[in-house]
């Protein structure tokens, strides 16, 4: 009996433990799938929830992607449209400007002139220059130490001194004076013996002759005789434009010594092509540049007149001359060869600008454009007619444009920085 109820009581607890397990094992697998389910579940609704932030967080993104290109399309485009404006502005403070030779002028269309250039020579003009000739034999020596070429001289001023006390032939002034009272002697004899008729006619003129060419040799030595020779004077005003003898040197009467220039009018000569032949005709003045100063003159500033063209051309040469009169107010050296622009005939409605105003890169010419009270441009321009002063703009400028006509290197110079500063506000 007690066994019975010891293999009953082991059962029970069997069964009991197995449905205890199966309940746990049921409660579990319930909690393990609910927990799972939930999990899932709530997982993937959350992964969800966090896609649908990101994706909210990528539509802000976006949506500030878009704000943000908005501003920067705006941005963009002022700062593609300011920088259009100004990528190749070039900065010149006034500050600067001012302690230069600095002009901006504005350019509007007006007439201007063909211009024939060539080359020429500046010459003397006639009646302008004399020439000093010996007036006696003797060796000549110069009447002071500082008389060279250029030296300025007046009418009456000695300036050389000729000797012939030391030559064998004797004494020059000696001699005419000799002559010359032995000729007034014979003179004075044959006018008394003419009288009375005791010598011809024929022979008093001949007498006669004889004296006035002795008189005529004396005066020209003795209101000139120093203590050291025969003085030999300067013609006219001026200033020795060359001296032909060298001191000490042997001369003989009627030989050049030296020449005097006045040097008040000139004369430009122009040599001009064949070609040019037909412009000869509207030809009326010219300009020309020297080429000891690199300035150029206008003939209409220096009471300029045209002399004469050549209608034919030498035989040996394809030029026709061309000649101007004008006044020299001492700047200009006769003899110089020169640049010249002759001035034909008239251009209408046409756009110039100072020489001065160009710049010169690899044979391109530019210049600079003010487009802001300190900003500036380099512009690129297509040249015309040159007269030496003034030159045609065929392309590049419009009217209107403010050029820089003076100081346009400082300007290329300060270009070489290549910035714009911070503190320059473009105010157009």
């Amino acid at each position: 009996m007690r066994t019975i109820i010891y293999a009953i009581t082991i059962l029970a607890i069997s069964l009991w433990g197995c449905k205890n397990q199966s309940s746990q094992d049921k409660h579990t697998h319930s909690a393990t799938e609910t927990h799972a389910g939930h999990d899932h579940e709530g997982h993937n609704h959350s992964h969800e929830g966090h896609d649908h932030e990101h994706e909210g967080h990528d539509h802000e993104h976006e949506g500030h992607d878009h704000e943000h290109e908005t501003g920067e399309e705006h941005a963009g485009h002022s700062h593609e449209s300011e920088e259009a404006k100004h990528s190749d502005e070039i900065i010149f403070p006034k500050a600067q400007a001012a302690k230069t030779t600095f002009e901006v002028r504005e350019i509007q269309p007006a007439s201007f002139n063909q211009v024939v250039k060539t080359t020429g020579q500046v010459l003397a003009a006639p009646g302008d220059e004399a020439v000093i000739v010996a007036t006696s034999n003797g060796v000549v020596s110069f009447s002071s130490n500082k008389l060279t070429e250029g030296t300025k001289v007046q009418k009456g001023q000695s300036l050389f001194q000729i000797s012939s006390k030391d030559i064998a032939e004797g004494d020059y002034y000696t001699k005419v004076k000799a002559t010359y009272e032995a000729a007034k002697a014979s003179y004075d004899r044959a006018e008394a013996l003419v009288k009375d008729k005791i010598i011809s006619q024929k022979e008093f003129e001949s007498t006669k002759l004889e004296f006035e060419n002795a008189k005529t040799a004396y005066d020209a030595v003795s209101n000139n005789k120093t203590a050291k020779g025969v003085s030999v004077n300067a013609p006219i005003n001026g200033h020795m434009k060359n001296i032909l003898v060298k001191e000490g040197e042997y001369i003989t009467v009627g030989q050049p010594l030296a020449t005097v220039s006045q040097n008040q009018r000139l004369v430009l000569r122009a040599e001009v092509s064949q070609r040019y032949y037909n412009a000869m005709q509207s030809v009326k003045s010219a300009n020309f540049k020297t080429p000891y100063d690199n300035k150029v003159y206008s003939l209409e500033d220096l009471n300029g007149r045209l002399l004469s063209f050549g209608k034919t051309s030498n035989e040996n040469s394809f030029f026709i001359p061309v000649s101007f009169e004008f006044d020299n107010k001492g700047e200009v050296i006769p003899g110089s060869f020169v640049e010249v622009y002759l001035i034909s005939a008239p251009i209408e409605n046409t756009l110039s600008i100072p020489v001065s105003a160009l710049t010169n890169e690899m044979g391109i010419h530019y210049v600079y454009v003010q487009i802001d009270e300190e900003g500036y441009r380099k512009q690129e321009v297509a040249l015309g007619a040159n007269n030496g002063k003034e030159v045609q703009i065929i392309k590049g400028l419009h009217p209107g444009d403010r050029v820089v006509t003076k100081g346009a290197y400082q300007v290329k110079m300060a270009s070489a920085s290549g910035a714009i500063p911070h503190g320059h506000s473009h105010e157009h």
